[in-house]
């Protein structure tokens, strides 16, 4: 989750495998950085994010727990913004959807995924339409903006999704459905698959100054980097235990919208 002229980013929702009952954290697995070349931790750094357990991986790296970087965003070098407060607002990206006076954004989830996915997607869709915004939602069975889809066998994450690009939302979500179950359908895994869309939309983590908030352990900043964490006015500059981009949620937690959620979503959409 390729970005135009600002980032090709995919923001990974990764777990260790080991942790998945106790805490279902958007990224816990990692490997030793001896694997990625001192160039590429040199542009990891330039682009603004911390290389602390960074992880070489099909495709690209992963940063910070929950992004991946392809080579192609490691060699972009776009315009840098960041408008920081404290450490718990509502952050989102430099890219957006292009929304105009209305639009609908297609959800497709692919038949290879259990009906689960489909209970939880409606209710995704339900929670964003409720909030009256000018972006919409509506679940397809065909074609789709955004296409839930199967993660490949063995990963170790819980699910993925990007930024928008060119306008438009990212395009795929991939959902380890092995790892999350099928359990709580309308609470815990709409609240993942709601939380992947936010990233397809352009929204970034409440926490994103300080991970450990909702991951737990040492502090981590992730860092700004040029793809954006642009405050959204008139969010809290205090810390929200229960946003629905924070970075990491109990194993079978539900976070719908609390009233910091509706704030952001309404001022950008």
């Amino acid at each position: 989750m390729k970005i135009t002229k600002v980032l090709s980013a995919v923001a990974i929702c990764a777990g260790s495998l080991a942790a998945l009952s106790s805490c279902s954290k958007e990224a816990e697995q990692v490997t030793a950085k001896d694997e990625i070349s001192a160039d590429v931790i040199s542009k990891i750094q330039q682009l603004g994010f911390t290389t602390k357990d960074a992880q070489k991986v099909e495709g690209g790296y992963i940063v910070e727990g929950d992004i991946m970087l392809t080579d192609e965003a490691l060699n972009n070098k776009p315009d840098y913004k960041l408008m920081r407060i404290a450490e718990g607002e509502q952050y989102r990206t430099n890219n957006l959807v292009s929304v105009g006076s209305g639009r609908t954004i297609s959800i497709r989830v692919s038949t290879s995924l259990p009906s689960a996915y489909v209970t939880a997607t409606d209710e995704l869709i339900r929670r964003y339409n409720a909030q009256n915004l000018l972006i919409r939602f509506t679940r397809v069975t065909s074609g789709g903006n955004i296409v839930l889809n199967p993660a490949p066998a063995g990963s170790g994450y819980l699910a993925s999704a990007g930024f928008p690009s060119g306008g438009n939302p990212y395009g795929q979500v991939l959902v380890n459905n092995g790892a999350i179950g099928t359990a709580n359908a309308s609470t815990y895994i709409a609240t993942i698959l709601a939380h992947e869309v936010g990233h397809c939309i352009g929204f970034r983590h409440t926490d994103y100054m300080n991970r450990a908030y909702s991951c737990g352990g040492a502090y981590t900043n992730e860092g700004a980097s040029t793809v954006g964490a642009v405050h959204i006015p008139g969010t809290p500059t205090t810390a929200d235990p229960n946003s629905w981009m924070l970075a990491c949620i109990g194993s079978g937690g539900n976070r719908p919208f609390n009233t910091n959620d509706v704030t952001a979503l309404r001022y950008i959409y």
